[in-house]
């Protein structure tokens, strides 16, 4: 009797898995997507949007602003992320940078230098995570700042890590200067 009820149960298991994995199939065919790609994107677009709006909200004015004698301004801060940008994604494209880290922190120093050094930068890492797949995420290659060879998506997080850390400065600034930040308008 229980090796009777434990091939029933055995049975049922095999039908439900069957079921589950027809249903599932009928959602996403075999192959079809790119769930870690698509993750991976999402966050970009993310960060992407928060450093992108922090630039164009910020008054002109408030781009000098430095809530302390020793840390970036806010306009420093862009620029340094415009550099970094290149650093990251030409990591992720295995190809040399075109621009230095800190080339835009030292020629970018108006609002409109910022905003355009920041937008290229942004416009040259969205080609990296439009051309990465779950497949080529796996590869290896150079990382940024002499940091050691790794998979391909450490250089796509490590850039969208790096956006999200600065931008939680530019909160910062923007809650001192009484500004409401960009992911908190919505």
């Amino acid at each position: 009797m229980r090796n009777r009820t434990m091939a029933i149960g055995v049975f049922v298991a095999g039908l439900s898995a069957v079921a589950m994995g027809q249903t599932m199939s009928q959602r996403a065919p075999a192959g079809a997507g790119q769930p870690v790609t698509d993750a991976i994107r999402s966050s970009w677009d993310s960060a992407r949007k928060n450093i992108k709006e922090s630039a164009d909200v910020m008054p002109e004015a408030n781009y000098a602003f430095k809530p302390a004698v020793d840390v970036r301004s806010f306009g420093a801060i862009l620029a340094h992320l415009a550099g970094a940008n290149y650093e990251f994604c030409s990591a992720a494209k295995d190809e040399k940078s075109p621009h230095a880290e800190d080339e835009f922190e030292k020629s970018a120093t108006t609002r409109p230098a910022i905003i355009k050094a920041l937008a290229d930068s942004l416009a040259y890492c969205d080609s990296a995570f439009a051309a990465a797949n779950d497949r080529t995420l796996s590869d290896m290659v150079y990382m940024p700042f002499g940091m050691p060879r790794a998979a391909r998506a450490s250089a796509l997080l490590g850039e969208i890590n790096h956006m999200n850390e600065h931008y939680g400065n530019l909160v910062t600034y923007f809650r001192i200067k009484g500004i409401v930040p960009p992911s908190s308008r919505k």
